[in-house]
């Protein structure tokens, strides 16, 4: 939001300095960008006088003049205007200098091999007036002495810009940065000075408001001027124009931007004799076509809010007015719109269309919808001093009541939440400064809020707002308590980040991405979770919540294949989604990893990344993080977007219902439709959720491991069991026959085939056997061994292969 600080004390009265404001800007919450003279585009436009004139050696129509533009220099400028002559004061334009009419910008050419350096200029190039048969003629009474100088006055006051964030739309009024400057003890507001108009007969035109289920307007206000004489701004007009780095452009178009800028309300004028009987604002059809003030043609979809007239669309609500209905300099009689457009709508139908305003910037932040009066009288006012014309009673259709907001405040809240204290009648003062309406029941405030202010919805907004303008340095700085007899973090929050921590030991990058991601990405990983699309998604790449940590995982693990990387090992912590309701959410550590172990190296074998490298870092994971590896039990039963081969679902225990963990390799066909070029691809995720958090230790210990000075012994064994028995069931079961001397169990071969029956399989076992104490002789091996071929066929059925 850009103004000058003496179009700010139209509205405020102040003695303040410059730079007082400035802080108090600041201070207050409204950030100050900048503060500098503002830099134009009619800056190259210079006073000039024609010292020589030839003809054109190469063209008939065309005249090579010689162009004194200041301090003894001449230039030569190619011109085909045909009072171009000796002694002519005119406007020179110098390469760079970008035409307002045209916004072409010069550069030196050759125009029919004669080099020309900038142009000559008409009235109609520079936006004067229409005025484009030959170029301008100044007075020499004036202008004689000015050769060199700028033709168009530089602005010499500087320009305040404030970065206005979205919740505060009351603020892109010169009038609302006023009101919170007066509410903070600049100055006083002043009186909006609206004077008594005349109104002659009914506005002549029907307006209807449609009723439907989407519309997007629900106030209309109109008025008609007749009679107008549509000119050139006024000075002072023009003055505020330019201060601001846009163009005068007529007065009826410079007067609607005015009040938009003024009073944060956007006006409309049409042409009213194009206008076909009568107005109707209503939804737009697919496939209805528009051309807007942009000379742009849109083709609309269904549900757009547009103004149209029996014939056609007149403009967007809110958004733009079209081309066919705009005022001209030959405008006799405008219909003058202030209208109520519904920010959702706004945002919508400019996203869609990818349209951007300044009404547009305007309306989807909330316009006030009390200011269609005010806006039309003042509009109205301005135009018919500066144009003339006859003013008709104002027409305000309504399709809805605008809603008016109460908020119950509690006077003591404000030093509960702050920390210190402002007196009653002070908050009082401030609130009824900032426009609330107040009255008070002992320690309550009963308070109306403005109809500007559509972000104050709850006390804790008066809060903040009573805290800013009484300024923030007031909140006492305390250093937090040294001795401290709680945790900072909570054990979920422990859990959060010493997975963080384990996963990342273990080789893995952490990404950190959107919670939303890509809808085709997210079909793949979805399961039975409904889709939980965004209504308003930040692009069209982001737009559903995701229901795994997958799509995005994929999306970058793909992103970096492209790239050339080959070995990529990533993991991400964060939030997945089941619904769109508060709790249908949990959260998720997944880690993916692709490509070879060992590529490139003298001293191993290349081998692609598999699934049991994938299941050692999860298992080392959860090991790590306090649970007991002999409990793990693993079942094949895991979701869709994995190989169902090559897979596997972690329970904590046997008897856990809902798994911890999944890991696996991911499906082929998910593969195939990302396009991910890998010959190896495996995941794993761990859900927080579903850890039993109560048993957890995450506190560091040192791990001590036991060392036997005496030789270890190998035995292999091979158990012919049933096909539902696991390879885990017999791992756990030899693994308990004596603790204190069963050193590791490990599975090398599963066989089904020849020589075993249909409804059995073959588990071949290496088990490492070793004492602490002594060296075990062939009767105590012999021991062993028995109690676990007893142990194993007793607990499971099974039977020692011969």
């Amino acid at each position: 939001m850009k103004f000058t600080i003496s179009w700010l004390k139209d509205h405020l009265k102040s003695n303040k300095k410059d730079n007082e404001i400035i802080d108090k800007l600041t201070n207050i919450g409204l950030e100050v960008e900048s503060f500098q003279k503002l830099s134009s585009d009619l800056d190259g436009f210079k006073v000039a006088k024609i010292v020589n004139v030839k003809k054109h050696p190469n063209a008939d129509r065309l005249k090579l003049c010689d162009v004194d533009i200041g301090k003894k220099k001449i230039i030569k400028v190619v011109c085909g205007a045909s009072n171009a002559k000796k002694n002519l004061l005119t406007v020179y334009a110098s390469p760079g200098s970008v035409i307002p009419k045209s916004k072409i910008k010069l550069t030196t050419s050759k125009i029919r091999g004669i080099t020309s350096y900038g142009m000559l200029c008409s009235e109609s190039e520079l936006n004067l007036s229409s005025e484009a048969d030959g170029i301008i003629e100044l007075k020499s009474s004036k202008y004689l002495n000015q050769i060199g100088v700028d033709f168009f006055k530089k602005n010499s006051e500087k320009v305040i810009d404030l970065s206005i964030t979205p919740n505060r739309p009351d603020c892109l009024g010169v009038r609302g940065i006023a009101r919170d400057l007066a509410a903070a003890g600049v100055g006083k507001l002043k009186d909006p000075s609206v004077k008594s108009q005349k109104k002659e007969g009914k506005q002549p035109f029907k307006v209807s408001i449609i009723k439907s289920k989407n519309q997007g307007c629900t106030i209309f206000g109109t008025c008609l001027i007749k009679g107008l004489i549509n000119k050139e701004s006024p000075k002072w007009l023009k003055e505020k124009i330019i201060s601001l780095g846009q163009n005068p452009i007529s007065a009826i178009v410079d007067i609607t931007n005015y009040i938009m800028l003024d009073l944060n309300r956007p006006l409309h004028a049409y042409d009213a004799d194009k206008i076909d009987k009568e107005i109707v604002v209503r939804n737009s059809k697919k496939g209805e076509s528009f051309r807007a003030l942009d000379n742009k043609e849109y083709l609309l979809d269904e549900g757009m809010c547009v103004i149209s007239d029996k014939s056609r669309v007149l403009g967007l609500g809110g958004i733009i007015g079209g081309t066919y209905s705009g005022t001209e300099l030959k405008t006799k009689n405008i219909l003058l719109e202030s209208a109520y457009f519904l920010p959702e709508s706004v945002r919508r139908t400019s996203k869609l269309l990818n349209l951007d305003t300044d009404a547009k910037f305007r309306f989807e932040r909330g316009i006030d919808p009390n200011s269609i009066e005010e806006g039309l009288s003042k509009a109205a006012n301005l135009i018919t001093e500066i144009c003339g014309g006859k003013i008709s009673k104002f027409d305000i259709q309504k399709s809805k009541k605008s809603r008016i907001r109460k908020i119950k405040f509690d006077i003591p809240l404000f030093k509960k939440i702050t920390g210190f204290k402002v007196k009653d009648k002070e908050i009082i003062r401030i609130l009824t400064d900032l426009g609330f309406g107040i009255s008070k029941k002992k320690q309550k405030l009963h308070l109306i809020v403005p109809t500007w202010r559509p972000d104050i919805t709850q006390p804790v907004d008066i809060v903040e707002e009573i805290a800013r303008i009484k300024g923030y340095d007031n909140i006492e700085t305390l250093e937090p308590k040294k001795d401290r007899t709680k945790d900072t973090l909570n054990k979920e929050q422990k859990l959060f980040h010493f997975l963080q921590r384990a996963v990342a030991s273990k080789g893995y990058f952490e990404t950190v991405t959107w919670s939303f991601t890509d809808s085709k990405i997210n079909k793949l990983f979805q399961e039975k979770n409904k889709e939980i699309r965004i209504v308003n998604p930040i692009s069209s790449e982001l737009d559903v919540l995701r229901n795994s940590i997958f799509p995005n995982l994929m999306f970058y693990i793909k992103k970096n294949l492209d790239r050339g990387f080959k070995d990529i090992s990533l993991f991400e912590i964060g939030p997945v989604f089941s619904g769109n309701k508060p709790g249908e959410q949990s959260t998720v550590i997944g880690g993916i990893k692709c490509g070879k172990i060992f590529r490139h190296n003298w001293n191993a074998n290349e081998r692609l990344i598999d699934v049991f490298d994938l299941k050692k870092d999860l298992f080392q994971t959860l090991i790590e993080s306090g649970f007991n590896k002999n409990n793990f039990f693993i079942r094949d039963k895991t979701p869709t977007y994995y190989h169902p081969g090559k897979s596997g679902s972690v329970y904590l225990d046997k008897d856990d219902i809902e798994p911890v963990a999944f890991f696996g390799e991911f499906h082929p066909n998910i593969i195939k439709k990302l396009d991910i070029k890998t010959d190896a691809l495996v995941g794993f995720e761990i859900f927080l959720d579903r850890l039993k958090i109560s048993s957890l230790n995450l506190k560091e210990k040192k791990l001590f491991y036991e060392y036997s000075d005496y030789q270890k012994s190998e035995r292999d064994f091979a158990f012919i069991v049933d096909k539902n028995i696991k390879a885990q069931d017999l791992i756990k079961i030899i693994s308990s026959v004596d603790q204190s001397l069963i050193k590791s169990v490990k599975v090398f071969d599963i066989y089904e085939g020849e020589n075993i029956p249909k409804d059995k399989k073959s588990i071949a076992l290496n088990v490492t056997i070793q004492s602490s104490e002594k060296t075990l002789n062939d009767k105590d091996l012999e021991k062993i061994n028995h109690l676990i071929i007893s142990t194993v066929e007793t607990q499971t059925g099974a039977r020692i292969r011969s």
